[in-house]
């Protein structure tokens, strides 16, 4: 086995952009702090998370086919760079406009960071571990989801001023981008032939290819739109205060975070599909417990078991993926990182039911994107028998 697979040096600064990779997640609850702020309606305070998500499937594509001439390290770099100008703008100005832009900016550059991430990660981890290693590189991930909104209430209860949270994550971005110059990273795994948008979207005729991509499209859909929905289920079912209910964001990505760890170390053992239902089915028990949970504390739990079950859900469709094509890496990513654009569609969905139909309507959006999930292993070749 090659050295550089085992080079912790290699790893770590790599497993850093996943942090960066997760700033994205503060949208979550600056769509509570900008909805009060501008008092703005359940249906267009939705409209922030379409304003990061739909990048997905504008250059998601573009990226990967760039990224294969020149390169993997170049173009995760140019991806935090756009994400650290994405989070000054609040600064420069704060209005409703602005913050639309300035998370413009950080969608675009957080779909060049995730293109990049898992192939680099491809790179400097054990071919036989990319299952493990994408599951603790998504805890890693989740790290900085949980802490995001606990240091924006900190700094709007302390300071009052929620946007410092984006100073912080500046800070983080310009140590990443110097950590990754620094390192030599040799990308030998590359296409036969250099991708391109044909070869990409030639990939769709596949039909389990094209179920992996409607999954993540489901999957990161559910995910933002649990996240940018926990602070509104819990003042429209149990009446919490604006603050108390953000704190409901962060015992989803606690959950998020200790399921990527446990994933990371069960996936050294457990089959990818079967733990793939498996937590399928205990996300969407968390979501029907969210339904009918009499009293906030049972609301926290539900939410809670919904993070456990979800968390390791895009680690291991990608893992699926890439195990099935892997010479096709750049392209497999794109056509994913696209897919991601379901968290810029399913959020307005949630948001029109919700402001039409009432919150519970809503929360069965999020119970039919999981179950799309659970009909993956049917569509499964019999050469991923043995996942």
């Amino acid at each position: 086995m090659n050295s550089k697979k085992n080079s912790i040096s290699k790893m770590m600064p790599v497993f850093l952009t996943f942090i960066v990779m997760g700033f994205v997640d503060i949208v979550g609850v600056s769509t509570g702090y900008v909805q009060k702020d501008f008092e703005l309606s359940d249906a267009t305070a939705q409209f922030l998370p379409s304003m990061v998500f739909i990048w997905f499937f504008v250059f998601s594509i573009p990226v990967g086919v760039f990224q294969d001439k020149i390169g993997k390290k170049k173009m995760m770099n140019i991806g935090i760079m756009v994400t650290l100008f994405g989070l000054l703008l609040p600064f420069i100005s704060y209005s409703f406009i602005m913050v639309l832009i300035a998370f413009v900016f950080m969608g675009i550059g957080n779909t060049i960071v995730q293109v990049s991430a898992n192939p680099l990660l491809q790179e400097v981890v054990p071919t036989e571990k990319l299952s493990s290693f994408l599951s603790l590189s998504q805890f890693i991930k989740a790290i900085t989801s949980l802490l995001g909104p606990i240091i924006a209430t900190f700094f709007a209860l302390h300071y009052g001023n929620w946007k410092f949270v984006f100073a912080v994550y500046g800070v983080v971005s310009i140590l990443s981008i110097l950590w990754l110059s620094a390192t030599k990273i040799e990308e030998t795994i590359k296409s036969e032939t250099p991708a391109t948008f044909t070869s990409c979207m030639g990939l769709l005729k596949n039909k389990f290819i094209l179920a992996l991509v409607i999954a993540i499209f489901l999957i990161v859909g559910a995910d933002v739109g649990v996240n940018s929905n926990i602070q509104g289920f819990m003042m429209k079912l149990h009446g919490t205060t604006l603050e108390t209910a953000s704190y409901g964001i962060s015992v989803y990505f606690t959950a998020l975070m200790i399921s990527r760890f446990l994933g990371a170390i069960l996936l050294q053992f457990l089959k990818p599909i079967f733990f793939l239902i498996s937590t399928t089915i205990l996300a969407i028990g968390g979501v029907l417990l969210i339904l009918f949970s009499p009293t906030e504390m049972v609301a926290y739990v539900g939410i809670f078991i919904i993070g456990l079950g979800a968390g390791n859900l895009f680690p291991l469709i990608f893992s699926i993926a890439i195990n099935y094509l892997p010479t096709g890496s750049s392209e497999i990513s794109g056509l994913l990182i696209m897919a991601i654009v379901g968290g810029a569609i399913i959020p307005p969905i949630m948001g029109f039911v919700s402001s039409q139909l009432g919150v519970v309507p809503s929360i069965l959006v999020l119970i039919l994107c999981f179950v799309f999930i659970l009909f993956i292993p049917m569509m499964a070749p019999k050469k991923m028998e043995n996942l």
